[in-house]
């Protein structure tokens, strides 16, 4: 490893490549078996955070608001992303402050849902507003080991989320009850083991195999959990929907 971005990122937690690969090839494999269509971006020698996907952009309605990383040493990731995206006939849309994609900004329905207090800043929520005519409700994040909304959060369906009260502010946390009060609220437990950093396709909900108690309430709520274990890829604070880059066309 040789940065540290994040409280996960630690030296003495050397991540296993070709279990990594293994990982990676399962969460494919897994929504391609639930009738999903998944495209993949060439990687670049010296860019390993480049299979977290997500930050790249957040894609709305064929609508493509790009990155602009708070690291340096994530910050040529846009690159390759950006010409991803032309190839496949999109334009985008450069933020002018540090925004963080779909890591800091979740399309939830009628609006979009956008973190800040470590990455994405309040400045590039006004932007995405501007750029998609979309309202953009601000929630700020308080907890280091939960530095993107993406960590905290994920949509459930077109009306219903799940999130993780502690991550947020009071503030935040009373705005979230005022428009999910039938929420599916996870335990700090359940949120260190990635469980948020999950992707539902409004019944199934593609989650950590760790975060038990949470997938417990999904199953309740009736949504259909589907276990898969990206756990050398927590080791650099990421896990499946950190590596997966939603195309809203």
């Amino acid at each position: 490893m040789r940065y540290a971005i994040n409280p996960w990122m630690r030296p003495d937690r050397p991540v296993d490549v070709s279990l990594a690969r293994r990982q990676w090839l399962s969460l494919v494999d897994a929504y391609r078996r639930h009738g999903h269509t998944v495209e993949t971006v060439e990687p670049l020698p010296g860019l390993p955070d480049m299979v977290f996907a997500a930050n790249a952009a957040v894609v709305v309605d064929g609508r493509v608001f790009g990155s602009r990383f708070h690291a340096p040493e994530r910050r040529p990731e846009s690159v390759p992303y950006e010409a991803w995206f032309k190839a496949h006939g999109f334009d985008v849309q450069h933020p002018e402050s540090v925004c963080e994609g779909e890591g800091d900004l979740v399309p939830a329905g009628r609006w979009i849902l956008a973190g800040t207090g470590f990455r994405t800043t309040p400045e590039a929520h006004r932007e995405v507003q501007e750029f998609f005519g979309v309202p953009v409700i601000g929630l700020t994040l308080v907890d280091p080991y939960f530095y993107h909304l993406d960590t905290a959060l994920f949509v459930l369906d077109e009306e219903n989320v799940a999130y993780c009260p502690e991550a947020f502010s009071p503030g935040s946390r009373e705005v979230l009850e005022r428009l999910y009060p039938d929420a599916v609220t996870a335990t700090r437990e359940d949120a260190l083991a990635f469980g948020l950093n999950s992707v539902s396709d409004g019944r199934h909900v593609f989650v950590a195999p760790g975060a038990t108690h949470l997938a417990g309430r999904l199953a309740d709520r009736g949504y259909v959990p589907v276990p898969v274990d990206l756990s050398e890829f927590h080791k650099a604070g990421g896990g499946i929907k950190c590596c997966t880059q939603e195309i809203r066309s």
